[in-house]
């Protein structure tokens, strides 16, 4: 595995179990949903996986704040318009 690692140009002393964690890791925090990235991993609960890596997550409230604020205003635009 170290021999693979080297060709690989990882640093020394990189091993699978770090590379399965930076994958996950990169995956949640570029916003791929918690139940697929559990399924890549084999986890028998999401809850395993959110135990984990929940860290990978954080920082998106601006995200979710962008996200709500489209869904309101296209709730607005959708409305019918009032007749005086």
């Amino acid at each position: 595995m170290s021999r693979i690692c080297r060709k690989a140009g990882l640093p020394k002393g990189a091993w699978l179990r770090v590379l399965r964690h930076s994958h996950a890791g990169q995956l949640l925090h570029e916003g791929l949903d918690p139940v697929t990235v559990s399924e890549r991993l084999g986890h028998s609960s999401v809850r395993t996986t959110l135990d984990i890596y929940s860290n990978a997550m954080r920082g998106k409230d601006a995200a979710a704040a962008k996200v709500w604020d489209a869904i309101q205003k296209r709730e607005r635009a959708e409305r019918p318009k009032a007749v005086n």
